[in-house]
């Protein structure tokens, strides 16, 4: 079964700028889509490696927007794996997959309100080098376009790791465990917007009922679709909700 995929039309096209507070203080299905092609700046280990986002997944939490999201690490309310998504946006939620790989997001809504944009692909841009390097310690690498090609590679290619960057400061900017990060945000959203189902998120929640994953159609460093654990049964009677105006 091959997932649907539509397309969101954000106007505009332009630089960058630092990210403040109120960029980022929608809730994350608005936030999402104004993410892709932002750059997100990390120097860790006394390297600086630059990411351009390609492909981001909406979270929303216990009570956030119109809709609950039952793919959601904060769906059942606030607990101590995912207290940052409750916090200030502009902070980095970051959490460990399948007890290997750290994942990013960048937390949105305001402050009390959960949710978080998950950072699930991009390009890199800057130390290039670096994130080979990271990933691939030994033996060959592969193409650049998989450095960040997946929300662990990402993680894993810009040094930020649970636990030590949980809850680092994007906007603000401060050191947290020698690393700081800095999220520059496009002056203008780009045009056309891929949105489909979410990836490997299980049941109705990965399904098209919640077309909360945007992407830069035709960008190699997007990530292949897969389904979740019964979504793709799920799918044929999914609802969809109305996600955008």
């Amino acid at each position: 079964m091959v997932p649907p995929v539509g397309v969101v039309a954000v106007t505009g096209t332009g630089g960058l700028r630092p990210a403040t507070r109120n960029d980022l203080a929608a809730l994350p299905l608005e936030v999402a889509p104004t993410l892709l092609g932002a750059h997100l700046v990390v120097a860790a280990e006394g390297e600086t490696v630059v990411a351009r986002i390609t492909e981001v997944e909406a979270y929303h939490g216990a009570g956030t927007g119109e809709v609950p999201d039952p793919g959601s690490h904060a769906r059942t309310g606030r607990s101590a794996r995912n207290a940052t998504m409750w916090g200030e946006p502009g902070h980095l939620y970051v959490y460990l997959s399948h007890g290997i790989h750290s994942c990013v997001n960048v937390v949105c809504a305001p402050a009390g309100v959960a949710g978080g944009v998950l950072l699930r692909a991009a390009e890199i841009v800057e130390g290039e080098q670096v994130a080979v390097r990271r990933r691939f310690p030994a033996g060959e690498p592969r193409p650049s376009r998989d450095l960040a090609r997946g929300p662990g590679r990402l993680g894993q290619s810009l040094a930020l790791r649970h636990r030590d960057h949980d809850g680092i400061d994007a906007v603000g900017g401060a050191v947290q465990a020698g690393a700081v990060a800095r999220l520059l945000v496009r002056e203008r959203p780009l045009e056309h917007v891929a949105t489909g189902p979410r990836v490997g998120v299980a049941g109705l929640a990965g399904t098209d009922a919640f077309p909360w994953r945007f992407w830069i159609r035709g960008d190699p460093t997007v990530s292949a679709f897969r389904w979740g654990r019964g979504a793709a049964a799920a799918a044929s009677g999914a609802r969809k909700p109305a996600v955008l105006d």
